[in-house]
């Protein structure tokens, strides 16, 4: 039998699950008792997680179809893939910035208006069309809220159409900044971005600070007749607003990637089906990247890319190693040590870091861990999972 289980809970590229080696991994759709769980949009909110299931792995970036709080007093980590389908989503963002300047949509439900067979089919296309007349992408400004790997890859692809690009993120990372073109003129909040901008794309994650980002006053503080496009979260732009400034005409355009009822038949909208990471290319860098991350997880301990657990990854040292994911309160690796030292095992090497109130710490040591001592540490008050991880093979 497998060592691990895995469940599938959609679709999983075969490519990725190319990677689970059969000597080791069984995974399928029915799986009872599983030790993970893959899946990409499938909602987990509702469903009743077995007790056996030690990792969460999404084939994509965003975790809001996850319980993650719940999982994380359980001791098990949520893993995605930020950045592997960041090239999918930047062409879209750019299909995007040339429906909405040249005025595409409208145009194509003009043709599709028309009779083939109307004897004055060529007068009224030459009639018609001037009302579609766009402008184009080069020396108009693009404002660019979150400079992560799709903000950076959407504002070097518009400088190379010949655009001016801002930016903005409170939070941009070290590896971010070296990775942002050079061209970017930053802005120093949103406002200033805002107000500068002939398009404006938002590329942040949906948590509770960004929920309704760009609202009623944001929206107001853009150039008239700007164009908004959210290929990022459905919340993150206030509908209502967007459908205020279309109406007033304050907006020129919204377009997006997410076909809410409340924006339907307004024909200044464009609402894609959700088709920012729907490539062949995407769905296959998120499950190699995702599947990856959930086996090292399970052989190893090690953790990259959680999105509740902090990033800990330590070479073996020793075939003998426990994970331990606990409460962030002082005196846990004292604990564990002792209780280490209790039981005769000396410890080799122990890598331990913190993120938020989780922590996480894995110790090698030189000899077996009993099944006693990985349940004297479990009954440590604030330890929420212990693993015994003895190398394989």
């Amino acid at each position: 039998m497998a060592r691990f289980q895995v469940l599938t809970l959609n679709s999983i590229s075969a490519k990725g699950l190319s990677r689970l080696p059969g000597e080791l991994y069984a995974h399928g759709n029915t799986v009872a008792t599983p030790d993970a769980v893959l899946l990409r949009s499938h909602d987990m909110h509702a469903m009743e997680i077995p007790a056996s299931v030690l990792a969460i792995g999404r084939a994509g970036a965003g975790t809001n179809n996850i319980p993650v709080t719940k999982l994380s007093t359980r001791g098990v980590p949520v893993f995605n893939a930020p950045g592997a389908n960041a090239n999918a989503v930047k062409e879209l963002v750019l299909a995007g910035l040339l429906l909405a300047a040249r005025n595409i949509a409208p145009a194509l439900h003009f043709v599709e208006g028309l009779d083939a067979a109307d004897a004055e089919l060529e007068r009224l296309v030459e009639e018609g069309k001037k009302r579609f007349a766009g402008i184009e992408l080069a020396n108009h400004t693009l404002g660019v809220i979150g400079l992560g790997r799709i903000g950076s890859l959407v504002a070097d692809a518009a400088i190379k159409l010949g655009m001016q690009v801002v930016g903005f993120d409170p939070e941009i990372t070290v590896d971010a900044a070296w990775s942002l073109p050079s061209q970017v003129r930053r802005a120093h909040g949103i406002e200033e971005l805002v107000r500068s901008a002939d398009f404006v794309t938002v590329h942040v994650p949906q948590v509770p600070g960004t929920v309704g980002l760009m609202d009623a006053n944001r929206i107001a503080a853009m150039k008239n007749g700007a164009v908004l496009l959210n290929f990022s979260r459905e919340a993150i732009v206030d509908a209502p607003a967007v459908l205020e400034a279309l109406r007033t005409k304050k907006l020129k355009s919204y377009v997006c990637d997410f076909p809410a009822t409340s924006l339907r038949g307004n024909h200044a909208v464009v609402a894609l089906p959700h088709l920012g990471a729907s490539t062949r290319e995407a769905e296959e860098n998120c499950a190699l990247m995702v599947v990856d991350q959930v086996r090292e997880y399970l052989e190893h301990g090690n953790i990259r890319n959680a999105v509740n657990f902090p990033e800990v990854v330590m070479a073996r040292e020793s075939p003998y190693r426990v994970g331990i994911a606990n409460a962030n309160v002082p005196n846990m690796l004292g604990q564990i040590s002792t209780a280490m030292a209790a039981a005769g095992l000396n410890i080799r090497t122990m890598l331990n870091k913190s993120r938020g109130e989780m922590a996480y710490t894995l110790v090698d040591v030189d000899s077996p861990v009993p099944d006693a001592v990985v349940r004297g540490i479990a009954s440590i008050a604030g330890v929420l999972s212990v693993r015994n991880l003895p190398a394989h093979g």
